[in-house]
C-alpha cells in the first residue's frame, strides 16, 4: 500500500513540510497576521505544492519527458482550446459574480449589514490613508473593484499556479488513478490490486476527451443507458463515485495544507485555531468547482484564474459591510456558511449541465 502510493506520500511530504518551514516565522512570533511580511509568507507557501509535483517528477517519474509531464499535469490548454477559453472567461467573470451573489444572499439572510452609501468599513480600513487619497472613496472602491476583477487574477496567477499545479494539476488525476501521472507497478509486483489502482479509472481522470460516457451530478454514466445494460451502468456509477471521492479528498488535503496559517485564525480571526477546521469545509466545496474546471478542460489554467480571482475579490467584497457591525466571515460571504451553500448548488448544476466526460485518452 505504501509502496503503491509512494509518489503521493512524497508529494504531501514536500508540500506540507515546505509550507510549515516557510510559516515558521509566524509561529515564532516574528511575523504577525495582516502585515506585509505575512502576505509574503502566504505567497511563498503557495509555491510549495508545485515543489511537490517537481519532486515526484524528478524522483518517481525520471523517465517521463518534461513536455509529457507538463501535458499530463494540465500545463497545456488541453485538447479543446475553445472549451478551455470558455472556462477561462467563466473563471474570470464567474468567480466575482459568485462572490457578489454570496454577499447579497448573506445580506438578505440577515448575517451581514451592508453600507453601500457610506462605505464605512472601507473607509475604516483605509484609516489615515483616506485623507491622503485625492479621490472620493466611492470612486476609489469602484476602481479597486475593477482592478480586482479584470487585472488582479492575472497578477495572482503565478502564486495561484503554485497551488493549482499541485492540487488540481497533479493530485486530483493521481487520486483518480490516471496512468499518465501514476508510477507504473514495480517489477515483480504486478498483481491485480496494483494494476487496478493504476488503471481502473484512467478514463475518468482524462475527462473531456470523448462523448462516449459522461459522469454528471450523482455519478451517473449517461452513456450506459443506451449501450447495454446493468454492467455498464454500474461501472459508470462506480466511476462517478470515484470522481466525487477524489474531489472531496483533494479538497480536504488542500484545506489541511493551509493549517500553518489557519491555526492562527487566518480567514476567520474570531475563531482562532478553529478557523483551520472551517476552512477545510470551504476548500472541499470550492475545490470541487476548481476540480470540475480541471477535468472538463484537461487544463489547470481555468482553476488558476478562478483561484487568483477569488483571492482578489473576496476581501474587497466584505469591505462593503457596516463598520458598526463588521461581517462575520464564518457566516457571510463566499467563504462563510452562505457561500458554502451557494457553491454546493453551483457545483451540482455544473456537473449536471456540463458533465465530466469519461473515456480513455
Amino acid at each position: 500500500m505504501v509502496r503503491r502510493n509512494a509518489d503521493v506520500c512524497l508529494f504531501l511530504l514536500v508540500a506540507f513540510g515546505a509550507s510549515w518551514l516557510i510559516a515558521l516565522p509566524v509561529w515564532l512570533g516574528a511575523v504577525r497576521l495582516a502585515t506585509p511580511a505575512f502576505a509574503l509568507v502566504g505567497g511563498l507557501m503557495m509555491l510549495t505544492p508545485s515543489l511537490g509535483v517537481l519532486a515526484v517528477w524528478a524522483l518517481r517519474r525520471r523517465g517521463t519527458p518534461l513536455k509529457e509531464w507538463a501535458r499530463a499535469t494540465g500545463l497545456t490548454l488541453g485538447p479543446d482550446r475553445g472549451r478551455t477559453a470558455a472556462l477561462l472567461a467563466t473563471a474570470l467573470l464567474g468567480v466575482p459574480l459568485l462572490v457578489a451573489v454570496a454577499l447579497l444572499i448573506s445580506a438578505a439572510a440577515g448575517v451581514v449589514s451592508l453600507d453601500f452609501a457610506g462605505l464605512s468599513l472601507f473607509r475604516a480600513q483605509l484609516g489615515a490613508v483616506l485623507g491622503q487619497v485625492p479621490m472620493d472613496p466611492r470612486i476609489l472602491y469602484v476602481v479597486q473593484a475593477v482592478q480586482a476583477v479584470l487585472i488582479a487574477p492575472f497578477l495572482n496567477a503565478i502564486p495561484a499556479l503554485g497551488e493549482e499545479w499541485g492540487w488540481r494539476g497533479w493530485l486530483l488525476p493521481r487520486l483518480l488513478g490516471d496512468p499518465a501521472v501514476t508510477p507504473p507497478p514495480a517489477a515483480g509486483h504486478e498483481n491485480a490490486e496494483v494494476a487496478h489502482a493504476g488503471n481502473v479509472n484512467a478514463e475518468v481522470a482524462h475527462a473531456g476527451t470523448s462523448d462516449a460516457e459522461v459522469v454528471g451530478a450523482g455519478g451517473v454514466n449517461a452513456g450506459g443507458a443506451g449501450t447495454g445494460g446493468g454492467n455498464i451502468g454500474a461501472a459508470g456509477e462506480r466511476r462517478g463515485r470515484r470522481v466525487w471521492l477524489a474531489l472531496a479528498l483533494s479538497g480536504v488535503i488542500w484545506g489541511l495544507w493551509h493549517a500553518p496559517l489557519t491555526l492562527k485564525g487566518y480567514n476567520y480571526p474570531a475563531l482562532g485555531a478553529w478557523a483551520a477546521v472551517l476552512f477545510v469545509g470551504f476548500c472541499v466545496v470550492f475545490g470541487a468547482l476548481l476540480g470540475w474546471m480541471r477535468l472538463r478542460s484537461r487544463s489547470v489554467w481555468p482553476a488558476v484564474i478562478a483561484h487568483g480571482s477569488l483571492n482578489a475579490v473576496t476581501g474587497l467584497a466584505l469591505l462593503l459591510g457596516d463598520a458598526d457591525a463588521p461581517p462575520n466571515p464564518a457566516l457571510a460571504g463566499v467563504t462563510g456558511a452562505v457561500g458554502w451553500a451557494l457553491l454546493a448548488v453551483v457545483v451540482f448544476v455544473a456537473f449536471r449541465l456540463r458533465p465530466v466526460v469519461s473515456a480513455p485518452r
